[in-house]
């Protein structure tokens, strides 16, 4: 069985990158996960965090190897030297632009196959939706790790120092 990449921005990790990770160590020997340092975008936790976050999520499983990069994926994937990219499809709406990037990481590398997985129960489910709706105080335990509901919290609503009040 070959091994596989799963790449994404991971800000973060939720429990339906977790379910596609889960099924595609169906299919595959191994799965890189990995981290994407986008320069262009602001993400909420750094890239330390964020591969802390997905080691400890996926700690139980020795056949996820959690690695991050930078620049184009067809390029991280030649030097891993890996052919396989997964992926996840929550919805229509997700596959047109999947096939579009799927199309033009062949045409930059010509052995690469993208495999495509259905989400499951957190079809619904985006890291932008989850930072969205923890902003704003809900509880989105249950949509991902504790420890990420936790992180989560610790960031939109730090603990105050204590003020001694006398």
């Amino acid at each position: 069985m070959p091994i596989a990449i799963y790449a994404g921005s991971f800000d973060p990790i939720t429990n339906g990158h977790i379910s596609i990770i889960r099924s595609g160590l169906v299919a595959f020997e191994k799965i890189i996960v990995a981290v994407l340092i986008n320069p262009g975008k602001t993400p909420l936790f750094s890239v330390d965090e964020r591969f802390k976050m997905i080691s400890d999520a996926l700690s139980n499983e020795p056949r996820i190897e959690v690695d991050c990069f930078d620049g184009l994926l067809v390029d991280y994937a030649r030097r891993r030297n890996v052919q396989v990219v997964l992926r996840g499809l929550r919805a229509v709406a997700d596959f047109e632009h999947e096939l579009k990037m799927a199309n033009m990481n062949r045409h930059l590398y010509q052995e690469m196959e993208t495999v495509f997985i259905m989400a499951n129960d957190y079809f619904y489910v985006s890291s932008s939706l989850i930072k969205e709706a923890a902003s704003l105080g809900g509880d989105v335990l249950g949509m991902v790790p504790k420890a990420v509901a936790q992180k989560l919290r610790e960031k939109f609503f730090p603990q105050e120092p204590c003020q001694n009040k006398e």
